[in-house]
């Protein structure tokens, strides 16, 4: 953990957020060595940061030893140059936990998950998350999805929370989001709050969240194709739409309809992308499951497009 502040480190840096999977042996247990090789790949390829065990690295499979285990191998593994971020979750007990055990391990933030199962009136919400944030050193990330969605309100008093410093959009919706950061820039003035495009393969939205002003995203295909996500990445904060356009048409769109065919591919296509790729990082654990052999092929196929692309010239 660095003393510098999360939400400075986090708006400073010139790549997308890299989201890594976490790496099982054949036998199904944590592969530390395998963890730290693909989070080291990713720092060294231009990530702006590493949040760790959250979604795609399968947070919700982890025991908390092995958890502790994952973020210390990626506090270790980036040295500082990046910050690292870890995923915590479930009801506010286990939360706190969790985030004490990522405190331990030398993270600097939190991602926090939404409450689990149960769904909470706005009230509710509130305490969770404001006991998370009391409960750490460490700067907390709110996640809205799922049946953790907020009001405008609502968010205006989440970021008066004291080490709240923003919220990750898993929701979708755009009109709310609007909404969100008006009365969150009328109502809490001078609060250094941060938005992040949270969605599944967030790059096929990334043009309208740019256009409601936010810019942070979280980038599973940084984790296979750091190249293609990278070249996204400098169009569209330069203003590239053509090559925007291009990605989103040749790669991210058919890698979403590809994704949105089967429940889990958030994850584990992502995690087959990785091993097509040349890391073994093992298989999902249950209750997720492997893709097909065909959705392989065509997840193949996908990404050799992808690269395609950057090769006729469609980014630099």
């Amino acid at each position: 953990m660095t003393s510098a502040p999360l939400a400075a480190r986090l708006t400073s840096g010139t790549g997308p957020l890299f989201f890594p999977v976490t790496a099982y042996g054949p036998d199904g247990a944590l592969d530390l060595d395998v963890f730290r090789a693909h989070v080291g790949a990713g720092v060294e390829a231009g990530a702006a940061a590493v949040f760790a065990c959250c979604g795609t690295g399968e947070f919700h499979a982890l025991t908390p030893e092995e958890f502790r285990d994952c973020v210390a191998a990626a506090v270790e593994e980036t040295a500082g140059r990046v910050p690292v971020v870890a995923g915590a979750g479930y009801g506010t007990a286990l939360a706190v936990r969790y985030a004490r055990l990522a405190e331990e391990a030398g993270a600097d933030g939190i991602l926090a998950m939404p409450p689990y199962l149960v769904v909470a009136d706005q009230a509710g919400l509130l305490r969770h998350y404001a006991a998370l944030a009391a409960a750490t050193a460490l700067g907390v990330i709110v996640y809205q999805r799922d049946n953790a969605v907020f009001t405008p309100e609502t968010v205006v008093e989440l970021a008066k929370v004291d080490g709240i410093i923003g919220l990750k959009d898993g929701y979708g919706d755009l009109d709310l989001m609007q909404r969100i950061v008006s009365a969150v820039r009328t109502d809490a003035p001078g609060r250094d709050f941060l938005y992040f495009n949270g969605l599944p393969t967030a790059e096929l939205t990334g043009l309208a969240y740019r256009g409601i002003g936010i810019t942070l995203y979280s980038s599973a295909v940084f984790c296979f194709a750091p190249e293609i996500a990278l070249a996204f990445h400098r169009a569209l904060m330069s203003g590239d739409d053509a090559t925007v356009e291009r990605l989103l048409d040749g790669f991210y769109r058919p890698l979403v309809e590809l994704r949105a065919s089967r429940n889990g591919y958030a994850v584990s296509l992502v995690k087959a992308a990785v091993r097509l790729r040349g890391q073994d990082v093992g298989e999902v654990r249950p209750p997720l499951s492997e893709p097909s052999a065909d959705h392989i092929k065509e997840l193949a196929d996908i990404i050799g497009r992808g690269y395609a692309l950057l090769g006729d010239g469609a980014a630099e």
